[in-house]
């Protein structure tokens, strides 16, 4: 049994107040893999072109992670992100965004990966999303699905038809209240959770997280941390983090869930420490458990 990861792969280039990088591994879902792999084996689904590098490819072999679902496009190129972040690190303005090889992606789930028991589906077209669980012979134990704000603009019926098949929806809380047309997060909270999912994970950046199940609700904060460098990947880090653990756990109780979102905080600390996803590939288990140590302390 397994976990799956859908998501992308792609070059960032980002601009924060504290520095600049060039172009730089990025996409949701090889933050999330690189998180996740950490907990346990990673099956991924993406697509990249003949421009990402195949030495990346390698690394993520190396740690765990099984690419016979990344489509590579030789004669295409890989979708690009530029941003530039405010003084206030939550706030950013897309510089750039060519979707290059995600503009027509069709995912395929490869006969070795029906045997999926968790399910990440990292931000991606809710389409897209939609037809990966389509394609499993068998429901997975959790299905998680990440979204945002831009999907709410443009596509708010595909989305909600997707947003019903899952178990557990990720947004932050403008995306939260943007999609309940709620102000009070518990309101909004409450409305999501009559479109389908069970769970409920709003995330407050540097304010925490907080998680919904039923009449259930857990408030989880983030460590405070001296330097914020890049927070591009902080909320799939996180979802890495957090069903990384529970597909490594196997307990879906809602007390494992409040241990797995202070894993998926513990990994986003990381994260953010660097450009992209640089700390992510140094940090250790050690590193991992003192700063769980952190957060309980």
């Amino acid at each position: 049994m397994s976990l799956v990861v859908v998501g992308s792969m792609a070059f960032d280039a980002i601009e924060t107040p504290f520095g600049k990088s060039d172009k730089i591994i990025g996409g949701a879902g090889t933050y999330i893999a690189w998180c996740a792999s950490n907990f346990t084996p990673v099956k991924q689904i993406s697509v990249v072109g003949g421009d990402f590098p195949q030495a990346e490819m390698d690394e993520l072999t190396a740690r765990g992670v099984d690419l016979a679902g990344v489509q590579v496009k030789k004669d295409e190129k890989t979708f690009f992100w530029s941003g530039r972040y405010h003084m206030d690190m939550n706030s950013r303005d897309t510089l750039d965004t060519q979707l290059n090889v995600l503009e027509n992606f069709q995912p395929v789930v490869p006969e070795a990966f029906q045997d999926c028991e968790f399910l990440m589906l990292g931000n991606l077209v809710p389409a897209v999303q939609r037809s990966v669980i389509e394609q499993l012979k068998n429901r997975p134990k959790l299905i998680v699905m990440d979204t945002m704000n831009f999907w709410m603009e443009i596509a708010m019926d595909d989305l909600k038809q997707t947003i019903a098949m899952v178990d557990m929806l990720l947004v932050n809380d403008s995306e939260a209240r943007q999609l309940s047309g709620e102000y009070s997060l518990v309101k909004a909270a409450a409305k999501i959770l009559t479109m389908g999912p069970k769970y409920l994970i709003i995330k407050k950046g540097e304010h925490g997280a907080l998680l919904f199940h039923g009449k259930n609700v857990f408030f989880a904060p983030a460590l405070p941390l001296e330097e914020v460098f890049d927070p591009t990947g902080a909320g799939d880090t996180f979802a890495g983090g957090f069903i990384g653990h529970l597909a490594k756990t196997k307990d879906l109780s809602f007390e494992n869930m409040k241990t797995a979102i202070i894993y998926g905080s513990a990994m986003a600390s990381f994260c953010v420490e660097k450009f992209g996803t640089q700390r992510l590939r140094e940090i250790t288990k050690t590193d991992i458990d003192n700063r769980l140590q952190e957060f309980v302390l």
